[in-house]
């Protein structure tokens, strides 16, 4: 999709700053960079038109999502993960 390259730059950001921040966070703590997946925003609505509605709502994405968020531990320091 066009015009998008701003919001793929900063995800990446993202990603590099969850690692750095991953090496200076005191024991105890962790830091990861969490990949939601395709969520039906108004963002998809406007990059892929009625396609869009093929993906879940964010209020559904977040019953199954919470569980799986709740489940993050300190093993997961300074990954990227990824939602179910």
């Amino acid at each position: 999709s066009p015009e998008v390259a701003p919001y793929c730059a900063s995800k990446w950001a993202i990603e590099g700053l969850t690692q750095a921040l991953a090496q200076e966070l005191p024991d105890g703590l962790a830091a990861v960079a969490m990949n939601p997946g395709v969520i039906n925003t108004h963002m998809l609505q406007t990059c892929w038109g009625a396609h869009a509605s093929s993906y879940e709502d964010a209020s559904i994405w977040a019953k199954t999502a919470a569980p799986f968020l709740l489940a993050i531990d300190i093993s997961q320091n300074g990954q990227a993960i990824t939602a179910p």
